[in-house]
């Protein structure tokens, strides 16, 4: 997986692939959580601007996708 994207679009491309796989049960939870983990730190400032996604982003992946998104941000933050 390529570290960090320049191009919101790849990112965004990136981040539905990831989503879409997990909910189509290619991949288990622990790695999905474990490749968006590493996608946010990469990419912190592309993904949440001030604690909240970009509404670009939002736009490209869509709100279903976000929401797993978000859920494994908040797990993040709280560790």
């Amino acid at each position: 997986m390529k570290a960090v994207y320049k191009n919101p679009k790849e990112l965004a491309t990136k981040l539905i692939d990831l989503v879409d796989t997990y909910r189509e049960g290619l991949i288990d939870e622990e790695k999905f959580e474990k490749s968006v983990s590493a996608m946010i730190e990469k990419n912190e400032n592309t993904i949440y601007k001030n604690g909240f996604m970009p509404a670009r982003l939002i736009s490209i992946i869509g709100e279903d996708r976000k929401t797993f998104i978000d859920e494994v941000e908040r797990k993040l933050r709280n560790k």
